[in-house]
């Protein structure tokens, strides 16, 4: 990929303009290992913080990886390591919130770096933003989404707006898993949204702290072939939207990463 443009502090880009007010700018990086993905939010989150980028959302898919979040155990994943290291499915510890999840081909996920302070949001309003756009984003494609009280996240199925039991799985099918971390009011992390995902994969964790949680992708519930980089492509706008923001995209970040794409 080719390096950003350079950016100087106080907003201000090389060419002596200031940042763009209200802009969200969006890259699509294709297929990016998962600890290249976390060191690129890192670099961008800290840009961010400093001022010298606008908010930012990186959108891309990963090789397959289960992340542990803040609240995983060892007991969340259901395969020896090994096993998992020889079939290509690596493991890696995060400082998101929640537990295990997957990521891997035919995913669409989403890190908004975003100054959510800036915005009006507290940590509950902005994932209840992320979940909207999500719901939002489905529909484009037939899918009707909800949410479950209680819950974070996307289902397809059972019942809107469900109360959550104790011990008891909703009844309908998780479709996109939220996680975030927001430090010094910018957020980082973000959501997973199973568009054409192999949902085999999720049998080797307990999903979300849910154990036998039965899941979907848009592929699974509408029978057809939709491509992650349309599905970013209107994720993209309808997250720009809820945040009124204007949406840029660029093929430029602020490291290079490496990308298959």
């Amino acid at each position: 990929m080719r390096n950003s443009p350079s950016i100087h502090a106080n907003g201000i880009h090389a060419n002596g303009m200031p940042l763009p007010p209200g802009e969200m700018r969006a890259t699509w990086l294709g297929t990016v290992d998962y600890g290249a993905a976390f060191d690129l939010q890192r670099s961008v989150l800290d840009a961010r913080k400093s001022n010298t980028v606008p908010d930012t959302l990186l959108l891309l898919e990963h090789p397959h990886v289960i992340t542990l979040g803040r609240r995983a155990g060892d007991s969340d994943v259901l395969t020896d390591r090994e096993v998992l290291k020889n079939a290509g499915v690596e493991v890696h510890e995060t400082d998101r919130g929640g537990e295990a999840t997957y990521h891997g081909p035919g995913q669409l996920v989403g890190y908004p770096i975003i100054d959510v302070r800036a915005a009006g949001l507290g940590p509950v309003t902005y994932v209840r933003l992320l979940e909207r756009s999500i719901v939002e984003t489905l529909a484009e494609f037939g899918v009707k989404a909800h949410l479950v009280d209680g819950e974070t996240g996307v289902w397809v199925g059972g019942m809107a707006n469900e109360k959550r039991r104790q011990g008891i799985n909703p009844t309908g099918r998780k479709i996109a898993a939220i996680g975030v971390r927001i430090t010094g009011g910018v957020s980082m992390h973000g959501f997973a949204m199973n568009v054409s995902t192999d949902t085999s994969y999720y049998r080797h964790i307990i999903p979300c702290g849910m154990p036998d949680l039965p899941i979907s992708s848009i592929e699974m519930e509408t029978g057809d072939s939709i491509s992650v980089t349309e599905c970013a492509r209107v994720a993209a706008g309808k997250l720009a939207a809820n945040l009124q923001r204007t949406l840029v995209w660029s093929g430029r970040v602020e490291q290079t990463v490496r990308s298959s794409n």
